[in-house]
Formats: C-alpha cells, structure tokens, sequence
C-alpha cells in the first residue's frame, strides 16, 4: 500500500517585532495575534502551541457534538512541562483534559456519547496541531536579506 498524500493549502502567518520582547503575527486573512516572551499577561510563543492543540480538538470536538445539543460548558485545558536538557529546550508529555457538560433534554445524551468518539478522532486523526507535532514535522529555518542587506553566507559553509 503506498502513501497517499493531499495538500488542503498552505497555511502562513507573517510575524513582525513591534518592540523588543513583543510580536504581531498575521493571518492571509488579516487577523492579528499579538504576543509576547512572557513579560507580561500576553501570551508566550509556548502557551500558543497550547492553545493551538486544545483549540485545534475543541474545534473537532464542538463541530461533532453541537449538531445534537448546545453544550451548557466546554472547557479544554492542555499543559505540559517546558523542558531544557540534553535535546535542548522542549515541551515534556502534553495533556489535553476536556470538561464538557449538557443540559438535559433533546440531544443532549447522544451529544455526550459522542464525546469520548470525538476526542479520539481529532487525536488520532483531524486535529492538524496535534498530528503534526505528534508525527514530527520538518521545520527549516532560513534568512532572506532585507532590501537594504548584503546576502547572509550559507550557515552550512565554513
């Protein structure tokens, strides 16, 4: 059986300084997400990757079991150990916990029935956040010389 691969789009945000310690990153779709290195009550680059895995199933997750009953609450708590050691700095195991609660009455018991199903699902399968981190993706990091700059040398060169 051969690996079948398909591309749904890319996906880009453009991050920009606006003060030292302080960004903005912006969406194709204009939105703007400010955030910092944790300075102040801004969110860290690392509280975003959070977010990012528990909003990535929560989206899942809500899409699955809204359609049967409007859920009374819907919380999701992901947290993990930032860790520095010999691999360098990194996230330890991250725990995704979802507290989500009906009321009673048309839906609501098929809506909690499907909730374990869903949750499994967006992990195993549909939450891009938390497959890609799961499966490793390859990140490459490269400069491009601003307008005014010489061209930076190949890091690889020495």
């Amino acid at each position: 059986m051969g690996i079948t691969m398909s591309s749904t789009g890319l996906r880009s945000v453009t991050l920009r300084r606006t003060e030292a310690g302080s960004y903005a990153a912006t969406n194709a779709r204009g939105g703007v997400l400010d955030f910092g290195s944790g300075q102040d009550e801004r969110f860290t680059p690392v509280e975003l990757l959070l977010a990012a895995i528990a909003g990535c199933s929560s989206v899942d997750v809500d899409a699955a079991t809204s359609r049967h009953a409007e859920p009374d609450t819907f919380e999701v708590t992901a947290s993990g150990e930032k860790l520095n050691d010999d691999q360098g700095a990194h996230m330890g195991p991250i725990s995704v916990e979802f507290t989500i609660t009906f009321p009673d009455g048309e839906g609501a018991e098929k809506a909690r029935a499907i909730v374990p199903r869903a949750i499994r699902l967006s992990h195993e399968k549909l939450c891009t956040v938390s497959r890609t981190v799961l499966l490793g993706a390859d990140v490459q990091m490269r400069v491009t010389p601003g307008p005014a700059q010489d061209p930076a040398p190949d890091a690889t060169q020495a």
